[in-house]
């Protein structure tokens, strides 16, 4: 922003204890001089900052942060010390996840927006329904879908009752089935798979794993 007003911003931040905690996405795609970075990465050293310098990258932390269910749940993004321009993995994941649809059954707006922003950048078509009875009548509409992501707890039918549902239609006797759930609570992936999951992952997601499973039962 003009005359510096984003580091001013951080100033007012740092000068107020409660907002101290407050994890802070600095995006620039412009190149800083040097003590305006010294600045920033100084800062990083002490306050849950991450500079980012991608949009894609940009997009999947704030999917991140918006899924924890406390600010400590995102770990800070670590840099290797030879940067290589993308995520490790992804050239390998994008040229198996692209052209693909997903279909991700959850009334969370948080959740879908956090899910179909990582799996957009990856080259994905993101279809959503809101409940299970919806999810089963998008399926149904759309033969091209490729793995459904399943959160479990949802009004009207949730997702162990929706996949049972889609378990006994023979045409979806094989299709991937990812169930979401937000804690990992004992008994969970049991109740899961018993009603025919594929996997199992829980919120918030850790973007490398869900790719990597997604990945790993599509290809399958």
């Amino acid at each position: 922003m003009p005359d510096r007003a984003a580091f001013g911003l951080l100033d007012a931040i740092d000068g107020d204890a409660a907002l101290r905690g407050v994890p802070v996405l600095a995006y620039n795609n412009w190149r800083m001089d040097p003590a305006q970075e010294q600045s920033l990465q100084s800062r990083a050293d002490s306050q849950p900052l991450e500079l980012l310098s991608s949009l894609d990258e940009l997009r999947e932390r704030i999917a991140l942060h918006l899924t924890a269910e406390q600010p400590g749940d995102v770990l800070p993004l670590v840099r290797s010390e030879k940067e290589s321009g993308e995520p490790a993995g992804r050239g390998e994941e994008d040229g198996t996840l692209a052209g693909r649809t997903v279909l991700v059954v959850d009334d969370d707006t948080r959740n879908l927006f956090a899910l179909t922003s990582i799996l957009e950048i990856h080259g994905m078509r993101v279809l959503h329904a809101e409940d299970g009875r919806k999810g089963i009548d998008t399926l149904v509409a759309h033969p091209e879908i490729d793995i459904v992501l399943m959160d479990v707890m949802m009004p009207e039918m949730d997702g162990y009752a929706a996949t049972s549902a889609i378990r006994a239609m023979p045409q979806y006797k094989d299709l991937p089935i990812i169930a979401v759930t937000a804690k990992a609570m004992p008994g969970d992936q049991e109740k899961s798979l018993a009603s025919g999951s594929s996997d199992y992952v829980t919120k918030p997601v850790e973007t490398d794993h869900l790719l990597r499973l997604i990945q790993r039962w599509i290809s399958a």
